[in-house]
């Protein structure tokens, strides 16, 4: 008699937010998995959509390291920071919000007017220092409206006033600004590759751009967002005219309080939809090919997940190659029924009883592992 060969199983999930990493979820559904079907072949992908969880995925992906280093955070005190280099030693992976993210932040220390990506700069410096010539960002999560002119001092480029003097840090100085002087900028940059995860579409300024849009979260007041808004006008303006490059209207300038632009302009990164960028990193379609089943999820899968969130991009490039689909979530809210239209088979909520968060977040692993031995009842019923 001739014996069905083990099923294949590819586990590549996004973090659960506040709970548990990308890594840490598959590993507990692969715990739970092999529980009914010890003989069941496995593999994790960790994904991540350019937000948190970037470095980690690649790293895992490529059997790179993670590297610690001091940097400025957004208020430019000392904070220990990180990013991740590929096992090739070649990729640079860079989270902005390690450097100058909101939640470096106390809540009332929250201030547009003065913070800066100097950090995420000197971020790219380190990495350079390392040999790296390829850089990956994510740059979600800032707590910054500078239009990344922190980030170009950290390496070089001088912003100036009508004296002749550098602006202080922050949005709120560049109502000064006359010129940039490009001449400092750090030489090895020409050389290097910079592709920057950006999934908003937001422009630089006006009505949909970077202050009146994503200020108030951050701690502008409507005359403060005014005031930004027109800062960054002024910033594109002079890009346009000493640098000859026009900023303002291209989506996604607007991403990360106008780091968008500013990587865009300064270092001439590319921007690029963040799970594709992270999904041709870690090799995912040759994963999802070789696989029998694929299952992915996040913390809550809803009617938002199918814009741009790693399920669906997950999802769809496993219709593509035809491959069964089976998601699962930490809670399932409005509208995640729409995502059976859009690759999946099944979505499993792993709560069991009703639960407050809490709850969820201290027993995340073991219920994981429940929900995997659930799947796995239910393959072993299909074959």
């Amino acid at each position: 008699m001739q014996h069905e060969r083990p099923v294949q199983i590819l586990i590549a999930p996004d973090s659960f937010k506040d709970c548990l990493g990308a890594l840490e979820v598959a590993g507990a559904l692969g715990r739970g998995i092999q529980r009914f079907l010890p003989d069941a072949g496995i593999v994790m992908v960790p994904m991540a959509d350019g937000g948190e969880g970037t470095v980690e995925s690649i790293i895992h992906a490529t059997g790179g390291k993670l590297v610690r280093v001091g940097v400025s955070d957004p208020l430019g005190r000392p904070v220990e920071s990180f990013f991740g280099i590929s096992g090739d030693g070649q990729i640079a992976v860079i989270e902005m919000a390690a450097a100058s993210g909101i939640e470096l932040l106390e809540p009332g220390e929250r201030n547009p007017w003065i913070t800066s990506t100097a950090g995420t700069g000197q971020l790219i410096r380190h990495a350079l220092d390392r040999g790296c010539t390829s850089f990956l960002l994510g740059i979600g999560g800032s707590a910054t409206n500078d239009g990344g002119t922190g980030m170009a001092s950290a390496l070089g480029i001088r912003f100036l006033d009508e004296r002749g003097k550098p602006v202080n840090p922050g949005g709120g100085a560049l109502g000064a600004l006359r010129r940039i002087d490009m001449s400092g900028l750090d030489p090895r940059i020409g050389q290097a590759k910079i592709r920057v995860a950006c999934d908003v579409t937001n422009p630089l300024t006006g009505p949909e751009g970077a202050s009146v849009v994503y200020g108030p979260q951050k701690g502008a007041d409507p005359e403060m967002v005014k005031a930004l808004d027109h800062n960054l006008a002024r910033l594109a303006r002079l890009i346009d005219e000493q640098l000859g490059i026009k900023i303002d209207r291209i989506p996604g300038a607007g991403a990360a309080g106008g780091l968008g632009a500013g990587l865009m302009a300064f270092l001439g990164a590319e921007l690029v939809k963040g799970f594709d960028m992270v999904a041709t990193t870690v090799g995912l379609e040759e994963e999802v090919a070789r696989a029998d089943l694929v299952i992915t999820g996040e913390g809550r899968m809803d009617r938002q997940t199918r814009f741009g969130k790693t399920p669906h991009g997950v999802a769809l490039m496993a219709r593509k190659r035809g491959k069964p689909v089976i998601g699962v979530a930490g809670t399932l809210d409005e509208g995640y029924e729409e995502l059976y239209d859009h690759g999946f088979r099944a979505i499993f909520p792993i709560l069991e009883k009703p639960s407050d968060l809490a709850y969820a977040i201290e027993h995340a692993r073991e219920l994981l592992e429940r929900t995997g031995e659930r799947i796995a009842r239910m393959i072993s019923l299909s074959r």
